[in-house]
């Protein structure tokens, strides 16, 4: 299954998830598929069988909340059945609304709180470079969680220590709850920003799997952030670059449409 076969499914049944819990975040959810898709299809080393190999990538899915996203991605790259996703939210499910380490294979550390995922990410890269260790480490963070200080701390560390094995991908969907990031708290010009504390940075669109793949690929002698331009809900019309549905819980009637206009409606 290549990449984009890999998106279009994981979006189909991110829906039918999250309609059936009653619970979740399309909107990041869609917005950072295609992300998780070119990384778990052609760039990340892993192995599902023996999560725990030790020279196995590290990802982080900082934006916790997207967990559905990721617990599709796992599912399909076989870490457990994708039946697993029926329980999701559910009583005594190991799939929660955010990822929990001790009970998800594949996970590498719990995320929710927001403003961790990268110091955890940075600490793992660390940990590479101390034992010598040639695997890699990728964060994806979402553009709000910027907000968090943790993360300026952990990037001042990581340009400071020139940490060539790690890799952050921003979700720049420009949305956070409730509002537009820049009215929030504006964070442009990023891209100067992560320039200014010692990164390589390059912007991409982050729904155009050829540019993901291309910027995920190599190497880099500095830690490198990808601005991964995206839109929240990508995929369904009436979910693009809406606020609401960052945890808005679409209707059958709304589920019916969307699956139709990915292309996964039974």
């Amino acid at each position: 299954m290549d990449s984009r076969e890999r998106a279009r499914l994981t979006r189909g049944q991110v829906l039918r998830t999250i309609s059936g819990a009653g619970l979740g975040h399309v909107g990041g959810d869609f917005s950072v598929t295609d992300i998780l898709a070119v990384l778990f299809t052609d760039v990340l080393r892993f192995d599902p069988a023996n999560p725990n190999w030790p020279e196995r990538d590290r990802f982080v899915l900082s934006k916790g909340h997207a967990a559905v996203s990721l617990y599709t991605t796992l599912a399909m790259s076989g870490y457990f059945e994708l039946e697993e996703l029926d329980s999701f939210a559910a009583e005594q499910s190991m799939l929660n609304g955010h990822p929990a380490r001790a009970k998800v294979p594949g996970v590498e550390t719990s995320t929710g709180p927001l403003g961790h995922g990268l110091p955890v990410g940075v600490g793992m890269a660390v940990g590479a470079r101390i034992r010598g260790e040639q695997w890699k480490t990728f964060v994806v963070t979402g553009d709000g969680e910027l907000q968090e200080g943790s993360n300026w701390e952990a990037a001042m560390f990581a340009g400071h220590r020139e940490l060539g094995n790690l890799t952050l991908i921003v979700d720049r969907n420009r949305l956070q709850q409730g509002a537009r990031t820049e009215e929030t708290n504006a964070l442009d010009p990023l891209d100067e920003k992560f320039d200014a504390f010692g990164w390589e940075v390059k912007q991409i669109d982050g729904h155009d799997h050829d540019e993901l793949r291309s910027a995920l690929m190599g190497t880099h002698a500095k830690p490198l952030v990808i601005i991964a331009n995206t839109t929240k809900g990508r995929g369904v019309s009436f979910m693009e670059d809406l606020a609401v549905w960052h945890h808005k819980v679409p209707s059958q009637e709304q589920v019916d449409q969307g699956l139709e206009e990915i292309g996964t409606h039974s």
